[in-house]
């Protein structure tokens, strides 16, 4: 009386409860949605990252928003990068470059932001 099943009758219940698809064209049929999922996120994460890089974007993301905005282009002959330049006076403000205010934010909204409560919480 000597074997496996004889004294583990667990480990030949476990072996016959699993189950094996006959057909390997049916694993490798429902594996391919995945496998191609896998495969195209970090495709998509390199092209989105490039294409944010080469067009001077920048890219906000939390639950509320996913905001893309433009950024100072380092290749601007009036503002060189920085954004814009310092207007004298006695209140000396900055004046936005037209290599980044000119141009249009995305923003798509996710989540409603909660609203403010009109008394304090104590």
């Amino acid at each position: 009386m000597s074997g496996p099943g004889r004294q583990y009758p667990f480990v030949e219940n476990r072996m016959a409860r699993k189950h094996l698809p006959g057909d390997p064209d049916l694993v490798t049929a429902r594996r391919r949605p995945a496998a191609l999922l896998f495969a195209a996120v970090p495709v998509a994460v390199a092209t989105a990252a490039a294409v944010l890089k080469a067009g001077n974007w920048s890219l906000f993301v939390d639950r509320h928003r996913i905001e893309l905005t433009p950024k100072a282009r380092r290749s601007c002959s009036r503002c060189h990068g920085d954004g814009g330049w310092w207007v004298g006076g006695a209140f000396p403000e900055m004046e936005a470059c037209g290599c980044w205010s000119d141009r249009r934010e995305l923003r798509i909204r996710l989540l409603p932001i909660p609203a403010w409560r009109d008394e304090p919480p104590f």
